[in-house]
Order: C-alpha cells, then structure tokens, then sequence
C-alpha cells in the first residue's frame, strides 16, 4: 500500500499509487506521490513517466474520513497535498501519461488534467463529485479535459463523463479494454521515450511556457473558497450527510 516507482523498461518510470478500497488518498499518500512523481522527473536515466493505480479505479480523491475526524488541520493539509501532486505532474521534466481505469474523480482529475497524455481503460469515468463532499476545486483541470460548458454542467450536477466521450473530445488518447491498460500506456511511454532524452525535457519545458493557463495559480484560487468553505461551517453540513445513502465505497470518498 502506498506510492511505488519501478522501472519496467530503458528510458520509462511507472510510479503506482495504491490505497485500497478506492485509492482515496490521505495528506501523506498525496505528499508522497508528489516526491515520487518529481524525483522520477528528475532522474536523467527516465525520457517518460506512466501515472498508474492498482485496483477498481484510479483515483477517488481525498480521504473525506480523514477531514472529518482532524477537520481544519486536515483540510489545509489536503489542500497543499493536492496542489503539490497536481504541479509535480504538470511540472514533472518529462512528459507524464496517465494510465486511467474505473473511477477518476475529485484529485483525479486534478492529476490526469495536468499530465502530458492519457490512456483509459473502457470502463473509465471521469467527474468532479466535489459539491457532494463539501468543497470546491479542479474545475481548472476538468476544463482541460472537455469543452466549457460540459465542464461546467458536469461540475454543477456531479455526474460523470466516460473514457470514449474524453476520446471523442481528442483529451484521451486511446481507450483500450481493462487488460490491456498497463500496455497500452507503456507502449505511448515507449513511442515518447525512443526520442533524445534532452530534446524531450525541452520540449516539455517550452510547451508547458506556452500554456494559455496558469494551472497552479488557477487551482490555488479555487482552492480558497474550499477553504472558505470549511471555515463557516457549510463544509462540514455537506460532509456530514456525505455517504448515508451511498453505501460504503462512496463513504470511503467515490
């Protein structure tokens, strides 16, 4: 359990995030992958990084348990977790590709919008439950994703859109059946990995410099009304019936 780096082939780092029932992620587990993502940037040896998750789904978000039982603490806590996964991937020296199955949600998002390229698997979905847990926040990178106004209908209601519509909006690059997941990611890696290992960082370098959004202060701005929110108290009112109806995986913050 926890975050893992291995290195399948020359030139690619796999960095797994694992925590089970539904990879809801605590403070630590979103600090954790934000060293692991930079330091595998980091290493000369690596051309690609591959975003990976063991289990049903690839990211469920925070750990809503954790915010109730710790509350501000807590929260802040998630808030700088989040920010700092989010930038390690946008920011990661290589380009980063995202391998999605089952559920993508809440932080999910936050990480597959700022990664170079994606590949799902067909069962994918991808959506901001955030109204429902009580905060705000990733619309910057749901907006990387899909078109304005589905952003924004799909932020309103919570509801959630699938690998094929993401494909369909050019923002997935190939969906593929479950199995093939992990190979369908290792082989993009591979296509981007066979380039010169400094021309690639350049590269990411100057495409990110060109970005018409500055996805880190975007992210930080909407962080704030979350915060604000947890601060008068209607945070806590949305949480508190967060899960009562939903069954126990959703309790665990799908």
């Amino acid at each position: 359990m926890g975050v893992s780096r291995s290195s399948p082939e020359k030139g690619i780092s796999v960095v797994t995030v694992d925590f089970p029932p539904v990879n809801a992620l605590p403070v630590t587990g979103w600090s954790a992958l934000a060293e692991t993502v930079r330091a595998a940037g980091r290493d000369p040896e690596v051309r690609c990084v591959v975003l990976a998750a063991e289990g049903r789904g690839f990211n469920a978000g925070v750990d809503i348990k954790e915010i109730q039982a710790h509350g501000q603490r807590a929260l802040i806590g998630a808030n700088q977790g989040c920010a700092d996964a989010f930038a390690a991937v946008y920011e990661c020296e290589t380009p980063v590709v995202a391998a999605v199955q089952g559920f993508c949600l809440g932080g999910g998002i936050g990480l597959v919008g700022n990664a170079d390229a994606i590949v799902a698997s067909e069962d994918a979905v991808f959506g901001l439950p955030e109204l429902d847990r009580g905060a705000l926040g990733a619309a910057t990178h749901l907006a990387r994703l899909v078109p304005q106004h589905l952003m924004r209908s799909l932020y309103y209601t919570g509801r959630t859109a699938s690998a094929a519509e993401l494909h369909r909006h050019g923002s997935v690059w190939r969906v593929v059946p479950g199995a093939e997941l992990r190979a369908g990611a290792l082989e993009l890696a591979r296509e981007i990995a066979a380039k010169d290992g400094r021309l690639l960082r350049m590269a990411k370098a100057a495409i990110n410099g060109i970005d018409p959004v500055d996805v880190r202060r975007n992210y930080r701005f909407e962080q704030g009304f979350t915060f604000e929110a947890g601060l008068s108290g209607l945070a806590d009112r949305v949480r508190d019936t967060f899960g009562k109806d939903r069954g126990k995986d959703r309790e665990e913050g799908v």
